[in-house]
């Protein structure tokens, strides 16, 4: 085999690799004698047959196979005798052969950068804190007192702001019933904002019995697009009006969520709106850091992983953009600029994946199999009375389980970064805790990295 460079730009290298007419036929050979131990052809017995006669059935298949395998063993060498580090899947493109003839192919790698990773202690950050106030953990109080309040049937009442209706409902646009605009015995309770904008006011003061016709217009930005920005027709008929009955917060309450006591419980739920903001903290200090390291580190990216980037953020605009889910700052921006800052991000991303990455090695970063069992428990906690139907998601889903490799990675990383770098912690207000308004497209639309 001989090994050729014909070009080295960049990060871009080709090479020309040369096999020997006579290694070829080689390889077919062995591969031939092997298949002779066990072919059959008639007239002859299981591993006895001639192999000129095997030669002549097998040889163009079989040289296929030979000519792929010593492509993929080319690959490979060029790989290790040149010390590459492929982005991506090298291209080979088959410059040359035909039966009795050399091989000649070509090889097209692009490497990974070469990134020096520098002295992090060099770098100032501010770990942002809130104090829990008492209010909030009174307001989580009222909305989970809220969610659990019940209702009573009171016969003759109109209903008022507040007010449960049992309702059956169907909608329709110019006459015509549209899909999914019907619904049986549907609890709306009025003033909460679950419906059409207007809904609701048009049901105050019915009375169990009445039948009402509701007229609104759906929203210029309702997620179906055949019924977006147009006039419709709901028939409604109110089957109850239901009061609700004012929960009282105490020992009972709280016993009642399976707490103790009611300090128990106000102590649990401000334990729960602490962790909020600590998330919120973790992702301010660590958008700080890539900032910090974007600025600091310049070095060419490949252009395959920049481009595969790229187009998992386009394809996810794409998607928002069919069902209307777009946010108020894409709205506000022509597809061209968006188009352009969405390649600003790729690049972005993928230098501080590669980044990270080598920090990563360095440092001997690994996953344990505690940290999987910690992500796990942490999903869980997300989902209260549905903790064991998430661990068994997992527990049977390998693939999941996989999935939360990169991120746990990712973040052993920032946590190891952080660690060496210079950190003041300072108390700040709950509004100025959760401003994520500055660089925030930095952070948005990627399914792979949060940079």
């Amino acid at each position: 085999m001989k090994i050729t460079e014909l070009k080295s730009e960049g990060l871009q290298q080709e090479f020309k690799v040369v096999i020997p007419a006579a290694d070829i036929e080689k390889k077919i050979d062995e591969k031939i004698n092997r298949i002779a131990k066990t072919a059959k052809l008639p007239g002859f017995r299981a591993g006895k047959a001639p192999v000129s006669m095997l030669k002549q059935k097998y040889h163009d298949s079989v040289m296929g196979e030979v000519v792929e395998d010593l492509i993929q063993e080319g690959t490979g060498e060029v790989i290790k005798s040149k010390k590459l580090r492929p982005a991506s899947q090298p291209n080979v493109k088959i410059t040359s052969f035909a039966e009795g003839k050399d091989l000649e192919f070509e090889i097209s790698a692009e490497n990974l950068p070469e990134i020096k990773v520098g002295d992090f202690s060099k770098i100032s950050l501010t770990r942002y804190m809130a104090e829990v106030p008492a209010e909030e953990v009174d307001k989580a109080l009222k909305y989970i007192s809220e969610s659990r309040k019940e209702t009573t049937v009171v016969e003759g009442k109109a209903a008022a702001k507040g007010d449960v209706v049992m309702i059956d409902f169907v909608g329709s646009v110019d006459g015509v019933e549209f899909k999914g605009g019907k619904g049986s015995n549907y609890p709306l309770e009025l003033g909460s904002g679950s419906f059409i904008p207007g809904f609701e006011d048009q049901l105050i003061g019915a009375k169990a019995g009445d039948k009402v016709d509701v007229k609104v217009k759906f929203p210029k930005d309702y997620h179906a697009k055949d019924l977006a920005d147009k006039d419709s027709v709901f028939a409604v008929e109110v089957k109850e009006v239901r009061e609700p009955k004012k929960v009282e917060i105490n020992d009972e309450f709280a016993k009642s969520m399976g707490e103790e006591s009611l300090d128990k419980l106000k102590e649990n739920i401000a334990n729960r709106i602490k962790g909020d903001y600590e998330n919120a903290s973790r992702m301010k200090i660590k958008r700080q850091l890539l900032d910090a390291l974007d600025k600091e580190y310049n070095f060419e990216s490949p252009a395959s992983l920049i481009d595969a980037e790229y187009k998992a953020i386009v394809s996810q605009y794409e998607q928002a953009k069919k069902y209307n889910q777009l946010d108020e700052s894409e709205k506000s921006k022509s597809e061209e600029e968006l188009m352009k800052e969405y390649k600003e991000i790729a690049v972005r991303r993928v230098k501080l994946g590669l980044l990270l990455s080598q920090v990563g090695q360095e440092a001997s970063i690994s996953i344990k199999p505690e940290d999987i069992n910690e992500a796990i428990m942490k999903e869980a906690r997300k989902y209260p009375g549905q903790e064991k139907a998430v661990l068994d998601y997992y527990l049977k889903n390998k693939q999941a389980v996989d999935a939360l490799k990169a991120p746990i990675f990712e973040e052993k990383i920032v946590d190891h970064i952080i660690s060496k770098a210079k950190v003041e912690d300072k108390i700040v207000s709950v509004e100025e805790l959760y401003n994520f308004n500055e660089e925030a497209s930095k952070t948005k639309k990627t399914t792979k990295k949060s940079a």
